[in-house]
């Protein structure tokens, strides 16, 4: 018959000051004691087996700064099971209120433990709160809450979507520059902030009286047009680059691509064509809704030249560059063997984060990536992968 579990403070942990207890070890068997935690910094020292009275020191569990998660080391030689993914000896993993932990390999002969937070839900919600005015959230065209709100540069005010993108085309008719519909400053830069978005999802779930019909927003996410970043001309030389010959030949005006220059299969740029910079390469195509060929990442929405230049029969040069035309070739038809460091935006620790927790699901990537694809396609899960990386 197994004892409870017993906690001993780890020597480089610094002691809660008031030991409040903070979190606790539920055993299965409720005839015994749970394991409390009061200590930032915690051993655990239980029996492993459910045949074995034997204490052994199995896992280190250390309090997250966010008070609403824990990270646990393996400790002991055994594999330890964390709601069903394997933690190897000294792999560390996150582990929230109501996580299963297993202190073996198997389910079978070995206690189980459920790890319960004290403090529950209001203390995470208390970590931090951002107070905004509703007023302040607004589209300043259609004077509702932001919907997939979309910021202009230079002046970073902010619209719907489908707002903006009607009054983008509307200006593009009657004018020769795009105006910021609230200040009036040319507008140089179109782009979705995802962050903004965010809190308006949120102002939305704690006021519903916020949330317009569903046919508004329908209508709303028809008229959008911002996807990616757009390069929005005015006809202006408004930066600089290296010298080209082509210059010897140009009025003063900025050449944004190479269908500025000259006509290409039957279209050139206008002064105030809408531009498109390509995520691999930096280079800039006309953005050309309903031509046929994908300027977009159906994954991640951002733009990608390759496929429309190689279409056009196309190459680049020094001043007019062009990506592979493979960049936004179907996942389906790339062989992946290993995390692309674009994936994780060049970022080398959330690379292996990903990378060992892939591995620790006794997985591979080629098969957690067709999983994704999958649930992608089945539009179980939003666009959240960036598949011209991959």
């Amino acid at each position: 018959m197994e004892e409870r579990g017993e906690c001993s403070a780890s020597a480089s942990a610094s002691a809660n000051p008031s030991d409040e207890i903070w979190a606790k070890l539920v055993l299965s068997d409720e005839r015994y004691s749970d394991v409390q935690i009061s200590s930032d910094e915690k051993v655990i020292s239980s029996e492993i087996s459910a045949t074995s009275n034997d204490k052994h020191s199995w896992c280190k569990i250390v309090r997250n700064p966010d008070l609403c998660s824990a990270t646990m080391e393996n400790k002991s030689q055994n594999t330890i099971l964390v709601d069903g993914v394997k933690v190897h000896s000294d792999d560390t993993i996150v582990i929230k209120d109501g996580s299963q932990i297993i202190p073996g390999p198997d389910r079978e002969g070995f206690v189980s433990y459920k790890f319960h937070i004290m403090s529950g839900p209001d203390i995470c919600q208390r970590q931090l709160k951002i107070c905004v005015d509703v007023n302040h959230a607004k589209c300043s065209i259609c004077l509702n809450l932001w919907h997939d709100v979309v910021t202009v540069a230079p002046c970073l005010h902010n619209f719907c979507n489908g707002c903006f993108s009607e009054w983008l085309r509307r200006s593009k008719e009657r004018h020769s520059a795009v105006l910021c519909p609230q200040c009036r400053a040319v507008v140089h830069f179109a782009g979705k902030n995802h962050f903004l978005r965010t809190i308006a999802e949120d102002m939305l779930r704690a006021d519903s009286s916020l949330q317009r019909s569903h046919d508004e927003v329908a209508l709303l996410d028809t008229y959008a047009l911002v996807r990616s970043n757009l390069v929005i001309g005015s006809g202006k030389k408004n930066r600089k680059r290296a010298y080209t010959p082509l210059d010897d030949q140009s009025d003063g005006t900025y050449h944004q691509c190479q269908q500025c220059v000259t006509e290409v299969a039957g279209f050139r740029c206008k002064y105030d064509t809408v531009h498109l910079q390509c995520q691999a390469c930096g280079g800039m195509m006309p953005s050309r809704t309903g031509f046929g060929i994908p300027q977009y990442c159906s994954g991640c929405d951002r733009s990608f030249c390759g496929a429309y230049w190689h279409a056009l029969g196309v190459t680049g040069n020094g001043s007019y560059p062009v990506c592979s035309q493979d960049t936004l070739r179907p996942i389906s038809d790339h062989s992946i063997s290993r995390i692309p460091l674009l994936a994780h935006e060049k970022n080398l620790h959330e690379q292996n984060i990903t990378d060992s927790c892939i591995r620790q699901m006794g997985r591979t990537l080629p098969d957690v990536i067709s999983e994704w694809i999958a649930k992608f396609e089945n539009r179980e899960i939003g666009k959240v992968i960036n598949l011209p990386s991959l």
